[in-house]
């Protein structure tokens, strides 16, 4: 069986990465630019570290910072509008998750006007030609859309989250600076830094998982176990490495596919707008626990990279002390634990749970999840 790995064309890390962007635009060609970015990035300043580069560099762009938190299709559709009347030839993506996932939709819907009904991209959707070239930018270390093919809207009027898949829309550019992360607020980076793990976890026991992809993930597992913990109280040494550390696991998890996590945590966020993050991180250690006969040896090796000695134990021993590491970071670092901190409500448990049994990334979940057994795991954690 063939195994398929896309990557971005380039990408640069470290402290002081972004000012590789204008001589990266003249380079390609690139005459003017459409910044993606949110408000928030915008008031704060963040935005400002890249533009005020293209400014010194006198590159043309406009800026759109109309973007919400779980992007809405509206946004999308805004977003296209704005690049066609700026007339520009690139975009650049600065912000975490969702300007990301915009910039994405907003690429791959220009570059394939046929697909405009932006319900029409989700799951693994036919476009044709590559999206509009991506200069990427993250401002926080989780989501690792810099490296990936797969975005996430929001459907408001449907209430849902739908994931799109497209190797057309990974960015040309990835610029993994950071200092564009240190100024995340600490729950943030907490939440944040619960995502990436959840990707380097999931994508280690998924259906799709070999290899290569566990190299990635391992190594994703062991740095952000270390790192996490520190990067979220502001310690540069460890802020740079989470923001490699996510990058790794968008390398294995974009290629391999997730699993249950995500397809719970999806509808969470549609129905409450909760961060994604934090989503995961109330539910990634109970479905670790719910998964874990399907596993085999992995959730050893897991164990391992949070620095158990596993040597002595026997496979359940070593199970349960890798979901039992997950959990205590979890608490360690201040995440909600139960659903109803997020504004979860009984009554819609069962809405709730037919949404991630339908979610594409519960068909890469190790073990075979039905409606009644996602409804009990919700209410396991409500």
């Amino acid at each position: 069986m063939a195994q398929r790995m896309i990557w971005n064309q380039t990408a640069y890390f470290g402290p002081g990465a972004i000012k590789e962007i204008p001589g990266e635009l003249a380079a390609r060609g690139f005459t003017k630019a459409l910044v993606v970015s949110d408000q928030v990035l915008v008031d704060t300043g963040v935005t400002g570290r890249v533009t005020d580069l293209l400014d010194a560099a006198g590159f043309p762009y406009d800026l759109f910072s109309d973007v919400a938190p779980n992007p809405p299709i509206e946004n999308v559709k805004a977003g296209v509008a704005a690049f066609a009347a700026a007339g520009a030839d690139v975009l650049i993506a600065i912000g975490g998750g969702s300007p990301q996932d915009t910039c994405k939709a907003v690429g791959i819907v220009t570059a394939n006007p046929e697909f405009s009904d932006v319900r029409s991209l989700e799951g693994v959707a036919a476009t044709k030609n590559p999206s509009v070239p991506i200069v990427a930018v993250p401002t926080t270390a989780g989501t690792a859309s810099e490296t990936t093919i797969n975005y996430v809207i929001t459907d408001t009027e449907r209430q849902r989250k739908f994931v799109c898949v497209d190797p057309h829309d990974i960015p040309v550019l990835a610029i993994v600076d950071p200092e564009m992360i240190a100024t995340a607020p600490r729950a943030l980076k907490v939440a944040t830094g619960l995502d990436a793990l959840t990707h380097a976890i999931e994508g280690y026991v998924t259906q799709g998982a070999w290899e290569l992809s566990d190299l990635f993930h391992l190594k994703a597992i062991q740095t952000i176990a270390a790192s996490l913990p520190a990067a979220a109280d502001g310690d540069p040494t460890a802020m740079e490495r989470m923001a490699l550390a996510q990058y790794v696991a968008g390398m294995g998890y974009s290629n391999v596919g997730l699993g249950l996590v995500h397809a719970m945590a999806h509808p969470l966020g549609a129905f409450y707008s909760s961060p994604h993050g934090v989503a995961n991180g109330i539910l990634l250690a109970p479905v670790m626990a719910f998964n874990a006969g399907a596993t085999g040896e992995k959730y050893r090796d897991i164990a391992a990279a949070f620095g158990i000695d596993t040597g002595k134990l026997d496979l359940d021993e070593a199970r349960a002390a890798a979901v039992e590491a997950v959990a205590a970071l979890t608490r360690d670092l201040g995440n909600p634990v139960s659903l109803r901190e997020i504004g979860a409500k009984e009554e819609d448990l069962p809405a709730l749970a037919q949404a991630a049994y339908d979610d594409v990334c519960a068909g890469g979940n190790p073990r075979t999840a039905t409606v009644e057994e996602i409804e009990a795991l919700y209410r396991s954690v409500l």
